[in-house]
C-alpha cells in the first residue's frame, strides 16, 4: 500500500512497526478510512464487527481466506460495499 501512495493505519495482536508504519494493538477511533483489508479468518473477525462498521470505511476486502457471508450482510445493513479479492492483485493491476 505505501509503495502506492496509500496512507496506512495497522493493527495487529502484537505492537510493532513495517517500513515505519506503527502496528497498533488497540482499536483506535480513526476518521477517515477508505479501505479495510482483512486478513483474518471469518471466526476471528467476528470480534472486530462493530469495530469496523463504527469507522465507517467506503469498503472492506476481503482477502483469500478471509470470506464471510455473515459479515457481509452487516455491512450491507451499514451501507459499506466490500469485495472478495486480494489486495496486491487489486494495486498491482490498478484496481485497487
Amino acid at each position: 500500500l505505501l509503495n502506492y501512495n496509500h496512507e496506512v493505519k495497522a493493527f495487529g495482536l502484537r505492537a510493532g512497526k513495517i517500513n515505519n508504519v506503527n502496528i497498533d494493538t488497540e482499536l483506535l477511533p480513526y476518521d477517515d478510512i477508505d479501505t479495510v483489508t482483512l486478513y483474518l479468518n471469518p471466526l476471528r473477525q467476528k470480534a472486530y464487527y462493530d469495530y469496523i462498521i463504527g469507522l465507517q470505511p467506503k469498503r472492506v476486502i476481503f482477502n483469500p481466506g478471509t470470506e464471510n457471508p455473515e459479515f457481509y450482510h452487516l455491512l450491507q445493513q451499514n451501507n459499506i460495499a466490500f469485495e472478495e479479492a486480494c489486495t496486491l492483485l487489486l494495486l498491482g493491476t490498478g484496481q485497487y
